[in-house]
């Protein structure tokens, strides 16, 4: 099981609301990254966002700086919103990378848990489905043969084009974000997608039932096993001391889950569900070595998994508690975790 680090790179916001300078929290994710491939995790995943809370609308940008200053960490986005997105440019973009880092480059295309991508670039939210599907399909087109003729309802038809350039052994990943949706599901094992789903509530166990069909759908349509592929993303910060990091964390991501709620009509968030989700069976993995080691191991072995990546940046905490969680979970928690999974 791979383990890594997928951010949105959020902004620190103060108490008095007073919100950090993008400039200096791009730099600072640069830095962070830097010291996940020194500790050897496996992979970093940056989303895209384009709202004022968040540092980072392109995340190919960041991702072609973190691959002058990295060496063998896979650099991946998580997620690139891809209905919004031209799936020509995207590739362009993700191929160039990957020739920039030697092959290390990979693509989450999702739908985006959020919509101000849609009016930014002029798109309908009336279309939402009908956007992703078209869109995936080229995407995958594109990758699948360097010169492509094809037609859809979204974008100028393209004939005898020629999409350059091309990723390391014309092999660029693409992966597919998925939340709790059955046709999400469904989608990912019928195209054979490696998949990643987004656990950020309620109890991991809950999910199985989605990740069962998913591999139901993927043996159904007799995809290669030995390429079977499929993870989760769940909100953890780690630290030394078990209670010092939860309260550490809680006013910092209890705000930003109020921050979002606000426009989606979520109760305000609580103590009590914070303390639920660190808790045996819950969704957060907020804790020491031990703990989080434990919690990692649990979810492996749930769900049969092939990644696992921390969404560490949730709410901003700051640039030192970050490099602190990072260089625990590299140093302390991942060799314990892969030496488990030996046993």
């Amino acid at each position: 099981m791979e383990l890594g680090i997928g951010m949105f790179g959020d902004l620190q916001i103060n108490a008095k609301g007073e919100i950090q300078p993008a400039q200096q929290r791009l730099q600072e994710i640069i830095e962070e990254i830097k010291l996940m491939d020194e500790v050897g995790l496996d992979f970093y995943g940056i989303g895209e966002h384009h709202r004022p809370d968040y540092a980072v609308s392109s995340p190919e940008i960041i991702l072609a700086a973190a691959a002058t200053v990295t060496k063998n960490i896979k650099l991946s986005s998580a997620v690139s919103v891809l209905s919004s997105s031209d799936p020509v440019k995207l590739y362009q973009n993700f191929a160039t990378i990957d020739l920039i880092s030697n092959g290390r480059a990979e693509l989450m295309a999702g739908r985006g848990s959020f919509i101000e991508s849609f009016p930014l670039f002029g798109y309908n939210l009336q279309d939402y489905d009908e956007l992703y599907e078209e869109k995936l399909e080229l995407l995958l087109k594109i990758k699948a043969a360097p010169k492509i003729t094809w037609k859809g309802k979204f974008r100028p038809e393209l004939v005898n084009q020629e999409v350059l350039p091309r990723a390391v052994n014309d092999n660029l990943k693409i992966w597919v974000a998925v939340g709790g949706t059955p046709e999400s599901v469904e989608r990912a094992g019928r195209l054979g997608l490696p998949v990643m789903f987004a656990i950020i509530g309620g109890q991991p166990v809950q999910f199985k039932p989605l990740f069962d069909y998913y591999k139901k759908v993927y043996q159904a349509y007799g995809h290669d096993m030995n390429k079977f592929e499929v993870g989760v993303h769940m909100h953890s910060l780690f630290g030394e001391n078990n209670q010092e990091i939860a309260d550490y964390y809680y006013p910092l991501y209890s705000a930003q889950m109020n921050r979002v709620g606000r426009s989606r009509g979520w109760a305000p968030y609580q103590r009590n569900q914070y303390n639920a989700g660190i808790e045996k069976g819950g969704a957060l993995i907020i804790g020491d070595v031990n703990q989080s080691v434990d919690r990692i191991l649990a979810v492996e072995e749930t769900f049969g998994l092939t990644r696992f990546s921390a969404h560490m940046d949730v709410g901003g905490p700051s640039h030192a508690a970050m490099m602190k969680s990072i260089e625990i979970f590299g140093n302390q928690i991942a060799p314990k975790v892969r030496e488990a999974l030996k046993k």
